[in-house]
């Protein structure tokens, strides 16, 4: 996978939420951080098309996520911060079949996918659960699930290990860890990061750090404290 920022830019009205980018991202893991307000949930988002730049342009494997906005959301899916908003219907089967009724699949076929991703992420014993029966951990499984059925190429997600418990933090990192697509994680777990193969700093909406975890973790420790 290639995502590109080409000199790209973000205003909201008179400030300026990321100032002029441009990097490209090919690495399988990748940790976004930075302080709150420092541009890493607009720099996010800007991959799947949920923010569009002012200026300058993002691809995601070629296409523009202007201009191919449809396009790219099938390819760059994307985990909220409270992932149980994105869960629409009350059981988890039907949650994370939900997805695929849309696409002209046949019910056998959006049975199978369904099944497979329930197993894929070890929660078949949850299929037929009420999502607000889910504890954290279950309810970011279930939401990673929901859209991970929908075959996207790149997943961004959004503090996934906020509020859990050390057991459910594990959980849900180990998942991460093993996930076949290229995965964007903003987060302020630090430790989560550790075996990345790349992470970004963000501060004031300015990319300042770029590179192996440490030396990223390290930069920002000294922003912080400043």
């Amino acid at each position: 996978m290639d995502i590109c920022f080409a000199d790209c830019t973000v205003r909201f009205g008179d400030r300026i939420a990321l100032h002029p980018l441009t990097l490209n991202l090919s690495e399988r893991r990748i940790g976004i951080i930075g302080l709150n307000g420092s541009g890493k949930t607009t720099f996010a988002r800007l991959i799947n098309g949920l923010v569009k730049p002012t200026s300058g342009s993002v691809t995601v494997n070629g296409l523009d996520t202007v201009r191919d906005d449809k396009a790219v959301l099938g390819q760059a899916g994307f985990i909220f911060q409270n992932p149980q908003n994105q869960l629409i219907l009350p059981i988890v089967g039907d949650d994370i079949a939900f997805g695929l009724k849309n696409r002209g699949l046949s019910k056998t076929e959006i049975d199978a996918r369904t099944q497979a991703v329930l197993q894929r992420f070890d929660i078949t014993h949850l299929a037929r659960r009420r999502v607000h029966e889910l504890s954290g951990g279950e309810t970011q499984l279930v939401a990673m699930a929901s859209v991970v059925v929908t075959g996207p190429d790149i997943l961004i997600l959004d503090e996934p290990t906020n509020q859990l418990d050390l057991k459910n933090r594990r959980m849900v990192s180990e998942t991460i860890a093993s996930l076949e697509q290229q995965t964007l994680v903003i987060s302020h777990d630090l430790p989560l990061l550790d075996n990345f193969e790349r992470v970004l700093l963000f501060h004031e909406g300015h990319l300042i750090a770029d590179g192996l975890p440490e030396e990223a973790i390290r930069r920002y420790h000294e922003v912080a404290l400043c």
